[in-house]
């Protein structure tokens, strides 16, 4: 199992320096990936831009949004500049998307939470017509650069009911979940590899997840702080996410464990303390 790291892009006052220096860092460690997590309503980095800077501080490491909140975003420009980034970065972006659960991102931006749904499935449509180089009005030249891997970037997908499966296996690489232990992930991890065989999909599906975390007492007031900041739209709901961080060696070296077990193939730990100290413990507890 590939282990990533996040990028601290939600984090209140990260300076972008930290930004660069976290995915340099990262990529000197040896972590796999870097991901963003996806926030509209809230004072963090746009992920696609986060990725973009991190995409130019490396050489190696892989991009992913995990997730991007894609309804909210119109779909040729987000078809553009997911194209646009996958070259920049030669071929390194996937798109982990997702439609999201709080109306006040949707709210922000103008769109519509009750059709993210429907909304969401059109944007793949359009999204693929854009990366395949397909004109979408009449005399009109293609709208992006064409993806690096097959004429599309990767995308894997958020969320846990039936409607998700069959975007995974219609127009995606694979699944992505956050929050969720590997017993509640695994499974439905192990319907999405089912319905990826019966839909003659070749190969396996890839399979991801992402878990929160910081390490050292000393990090231990600001990641609480944080997090129940970044959750307080849920409620009461946010002090339990904020207490099932992984916060000792043990605990994420735990949390690798079960989820490579369950059959994951990728594995996030999201920081939620923006530290350069952070990548380093981070390392030299699971890789």
């Amino acid at each position: 199992m590939k282990i990533g790291i996040g990028v601290p892009n939600p984090v209140p006052d990260t300076s972008g320096d930290v930004i660069l220096d976290w995915a340099r860092r990262a990529e000197a460690a040896g972590f796999s990936g870097l991901v963003t997590i996806d926030r509209i309503a809230y004072p963090g980095y746009d992920s696609l831009t986060t990725l973009a800077a991190a995409a130019g501080a490396t050489e190696r490491i892989s991009l992913m949004t995990n997730i991007l909140l894609a309804p909210i975003y119109t779909p040729v420009l987000l078809a553009k500049t997911a194209a646009s980034l996958d070259q920049i970065s030669r071929g390194r972006l996937s798109l982990g998307l997702s439609v999201g659960s709080r109306p006040d991102d949707y709210e922000v931006t103008g769109r519509d939470f009750h059709r993210r749904g429907r909304d969401f499935d059109h944007e793949l449509e359009v999204l693929h017509k854009v990366w395949r180089g397909e004109r979408l009005a009449q005399d009109s030249a293609p709208a992006s650069p064409t993806p690096v891997q097959d004429q599309r970037v990767p995308i894997l997908f958020g969320g846990r009911n039936q409607k998700t499966i069959e975007r995974v296996v219609t127009w995606g690489a694979g699944w992505t979940v956050g929050g969720s232990g590997s017993a509640q992930a695994g499974p439905f991890a192990d319907n999405v590899r089912r319905a990826w065989a019966a839909a003659g999909r070749p190969g396996e599906p890839r399979l991801a997840a992402l878990t929160y975390y910081s390490l050292g007492e000393d990090a231990e007031e600001a990641s609480r702080r944080y997090l129940l900041d970044y959750y307080r739209v849920v409620g009461d709901y946010a002090a339990q996410i904020a207490e099932n961080a992984q916060r000792s060696v043990m605990q994420v070296r735990e949390a690798a464990k079960q989820f490579e077990d369950a059959g994951f193939t990728e594995f996030y730990f999201d920081p939620t303390v923006a530290r350069l100290d952070q990548v380093d413990r981070l390392a030299e507890a699971v890789l």
